[in-house]
């Protein structure tokens, strides 16, 4: 097992789905659909190199590292929504 590149593809993994987890839900499908895109380029990229063991590895690792976080940090912790800050100023 090349242990660099699974290093490597967790990190890209566990990237892709914390960007989806943390995007605040009015955005969350296009964000989801980017990172669906992202990965299908991953994965071509791991059946170009035969790393077939590493990529399932690494998105099971990348999967456990994100549900860790969610428990953690993510349940309490919300993502906020951009309605939430914006505050418009009256004319005086």
């Amino acid at each position: 097992m090349n242990w660099e590149a699974w290093l490597g593809l967790t990190a890209v993994f566990a990237f892709l789905i914390l960007l989806v987890q943390r995007t605040e839900p009015k955005r969350r499908r296009w964000i989801a659909l980017l990172a669906l895109a992202a990965g299908e380029l991953v994965r071509r990229y791991i059946v170009y190199r035969g790393w077939h063991t590493e990529g399932a590895w690494a998105f099971g690792a990348a999967l456990v590292l994100n549900v860790f976080f969610w428990v953690l940090i993510g349940r309490s912790n919300p993502p906020r929504s951009s309605e939430d800050e914006i505050e418009v100023l009256g004319n005086e």
